[in-house]
């Protein structure tokens, strides 16, 4: 079978753009290495995404866009990671841990990760007190003492949703002024077992078979300390999640994809949407609105005519 589009990736842009591009009549295949929904499925409670005045948790609305992509007519394709893209000529060849699959263009809509702090105890940790996730693992830590780090929305949202289960959660940032917006910051300010460790750096994750404590550098002295805690969230920013080689794709110096205004990569007939795409704001809604334009500039690239060959 030759697709119209192949989009990798279904978090909120990927499935934006199967929705689009499904109701436009397209033959749409979407392949995800684990599950739809993206970071976005990871998050407690998402506040800013119009339509929900009360929030929304982000597994139940990207669960929405998967029903309504598949109810459109899009398929999937996951647990399966994409290992290739092949690029020569006009059918597009993507290698996955199945079969290869065949198409007219594709949508990368990989989307981002949370980015390593590459200290020692990191990955010696990790599942074992340290997390990405506090939503994933949150629960695992009723009662006990946790760190998260990080300054923007993420770590301070995920540290106040850290106190309904930990006896008390340390948020540390090594600067004094937090990137988050203020709305998150004085609701986080709000949890009487939350308390703000600026401005520290965190140098090491100790323990013998679980984290025991964190070593914590002062940043404008060298000073040094233990903070005695169970577990550690990271949450010091993202990178973007391209997890095959991809040489004749342009990206900017910190690895996302660059595009033009109608979502074109330097590759004829790749297209670019989401939290991988050279952007200055990363939101749920601008991955559905560059999702949007995505699978509109697909159709109309294929044109009546494409699209029935």
């Amino acid at each position: 079978m030759i697709y119209d589009t192949v989009i990798i990736g279904a978090g909120p842009a990927g499935l934006t753009a199967a929705i689009y591009a499904a109701r436009g009549d397209l033959r749409v295949l979407t392949i995800d290495a684990v599950a739809p929904g993206g970071q976005a499925a990871l998050t407690e409670r998402i506040d800013n995404y119009p339509g929900f005045p009360q929030g929304i948790n982000g597994y139940e609305l990207t669960q929405n866009f998967y029903r309504q992509a598949e109810r459109m007519g899009a398929e999937f394709l996951t647990a399966t990671a994409a290992r290739g893209l092949e690029t020569d000529g006009e059918l597009k060849l993507v290698l996955t841990d199945a079969q290869p699959v065949k198409a007219k263009t594709v949508l990368l809509a990989t989307g981002a990760r949370q980015r390593k702090l590459n200290i020692p105890g990191e990955n010696k940790f990790l599942g074992r007190g340290v997390s990405y996730c506090a939503v994933c693992d949150g629960p695992f830590f009723k009662n006990k003492r946790l760190a998260v780090i990080g300054g923007g929305n993420a770590a301070v949202e995920e540290a106040f949703y850290l106190t309904r289960f930990a006896r008390q959660v340390t948020l540390i940032h090594r600067r004094n002024e937090f990137r988050a917006d203020q709305a998150a910051l004085a609701e986080a300010r709000s949890a009487a077992n939350l308390d703000f460790l600026t401005p520290w750096m965190a140098a090491e994750i100790q323990g013998d078979k679980r984290v025991e404590g964190l070593s914590l550098v002062r940043a404008e002295t060298g000073e040094r300390k233990t903070l005695p805690v169970d577990g550690v969230f990271i949450y010091a920013g993202v990178e973007p999640r391209l997890d095959f080689p991809t040489p004749d794709l342009r990206k900017n110096p910190a690895g996302y994809i660059v595009t033009d205004g109608f979502a074109r990569t330097s590759i004829d007939g790749v297209f670019a949407a989401g939290d991988a795409r050279d952007t200055p704001f990363r939101q749920v809604a601008t991955a559905v609105g560059d999702g949007a334009l995505a699978a509109r500039e697909i159709a109309r690239r294929l044109g009546p005519a494409q699209r029935e060959g």
